[in-house]
């Protein structure tokens, strides 16, 4: 099965990398104003089925497709290319009225989100002896979320397994604005919905066995924000492109400008050269 051949696109998938598809759309409309592109956003692996079932031309991911997600693509005959777009890195943030919590460890994450702490550390204190004895809320990404896996994956250890007594949406503004208005809130999304609200939120550095590290550009680029950095993706229909041009030509524009761009939306470029080596890569789909 493939997407349908019209002139409109259509790109679904990662909420985190949703600001960036849909501020390079609302740019290339601009530019192009017989242009049309849906952008939404259900999560990664909600978004990956959609796209292996041809409904979409672009999936927006946090993640890299799995190996039962390539099998569902090759069973439907989707082909497709993965394009690097950007890095980002998870953000742990918390209410800022905490004057307790400014920093917190990769054992800590795993203590407090582990499926085995679900009822049991229910408390600062039950997370660092030193915080106090007042109840701890939870808030993070959903099950659909490549974020979700990928945090899980990192903090706990296995994929898509936690703790489920937390708040849990695919929506990165809900949740900043839930842990806004929760004093007692400890949650994580990418860092591109921490800088869109940093003035209602705390931003936590984190620690794996060295010193508290806080997510930026440098610390991110020198690999000691661990480990909560990973690059984003767009995955875009081989079919959808044959079928499409402006596909291929949104692409295009879309790893162009980036470098020019990506500042507004909180997330941080790629090297230089791994953008040049993509739009090689992007030339030579063109020429298939």
């Amino acid at each position: 099965m493939q997407a349908a051949a019209s002139g409109d696109l259509t790109a679904s998938g990662s909420s985190t990398v949703y600001p960036l598809t849909r501020e390079a759309a609302r740019r290339y409309e601009r530019a192009n104003p017989d242009a049309n592109i849906a952008v939404e956003f259900t999560g990664t692996t909600a978004g990956f089925e959609k796209f292996c079932a041809g409904e979409t031309d672009i999936n927006n991911a946090s993640r890299p497709i799995d190996e039962s997600e390539r099998a569902v693509c090759a069973s439907n005959d989707v082909a497709y290319v993965e394009v690097p777009i950007a890095m980002d890195a998870i953000s742990i943030v918390v209410h800022p009225s905490n004057r307790w919590a400014n920093d917190i460890t990769v054992d800590e994450l795993h203590r407090l989100w582990s499926p085995a702490s679900e009822g049991e550390v229910m408390t600062w204190r039950d997370v660092r002896a030193s915080w106090p004895d007042e109840s701890i809320e939870l808030f993070g990404r959903g099950q659909d979320s490549g974020t979700y896996d990928y945090f899980t994956t990192a903090i706990v250890g296995t994929t898509r397994s936690s703790r489920m007594d937390y708040v849990a949406s695919e929506d990165e503004e809900f949740l900043a604005a839930q842990i806004a208005a929760e004093p007692g809130a400890l949650g994580f999304f990418g860092i591109g919905g921490y800088h869109r609200h940093w003035n209602e939120l705390k931003l936590l550095a984190v620690a794996n066995s060295d010193q508290p590290v806080f997510p930026t550009l440098e610390t991110v680029k020198r690999g000691e924000y661990t480990p909560l950095s990973r690059p984003l993706y767009l995955y875009l229909n081989r079919q959808s492109a044959k079928d499409k041009p402006e596909l291929h030509r949104f692409a295009m524009a879309y790893v162009e400008g980036i470098r020019d761009w990506i500042h507004f939306t909180g997330y941080l470029p790629l090297e230089e050269q791994e953008y040049a080596d993509t739009l090689d890569a992007l030339r030579q789909l063109e020429s298939q």
